[in-house]
């Protein structure tokens, strides 16, 4: 029974080192993420590539950029001429971002103006929880940290409201 499973198995390495020496070529990696198995070893040595040992590798030929100049439209070049929009309906989405803006503007200003006013100058009530004063001092220090994020949200929405245009 012994003898039936070593020449099983000597035939399953048989095959498998057949189709080893069938596969003359050498795949290299090259410097810059070149495969290549069209060059001899010494041209692999002067560039610096090396052996790929285990899975054959598949190599997938992608796509050529299109060129700005060719588009299938014919006359009109480039991705800008295909969103083309409307003069009106470029107002009509720049009132509703204004409108949008303002309206988040104003919210986040009175919620600015609600902490401040929690903040009291860096000297907030104490809670019944903070008996420890370190606890205390979290936070105020997170509290004066949201205030700051809140002022440079409102800071890049003026710089938003900015940038649209007026009605």
């Amino acid at each position: 029974m012994s003898r039936i499973v070593l020449w099983a198995v000597a035939g399953v390495l048989g095959l498998t080192l057949s189709s080893a020496h069938a596969q003359d070529r050498q795949v290299y990696r090259c410097p810059g993420n070149l495969y290549t198995d069209q060059i001899s070893v010494k041209e692999a040595a002067a560039r610096g590539c090396k052996t790929l040992d285990g899975a054959p590798v598949t190599v997938v030929q992608s796509s050529t950029p299109r060129r700005a100049g060719s588009s299938a439209a014919g006359g009109a070049s480039g991705p800008a001429s295909a969103v083309r929009v409307d003069p009106a309906e470029q107002r009509a989405r720049d009132s509703d971002a204004r409108r949008i803006l303002e309206a988040e503007l104003r919210k986040d200003e009175e919620r600015l103006a609600q902490m401040q006013k929690d903040y009291n100058g860096g000297e907030p009530e104490r809670r019944g929880e903070e008996r420890n004063f370190s606890r205390y001092q979290e936070r105020v220090a997170d509290m004066k940290a949201a205030i700051a994020r809140k002022e440079a949200d409102i800071a890049a929405i003026r710089r938003e409201l900015s940038k649209v245009a007026a009605p």
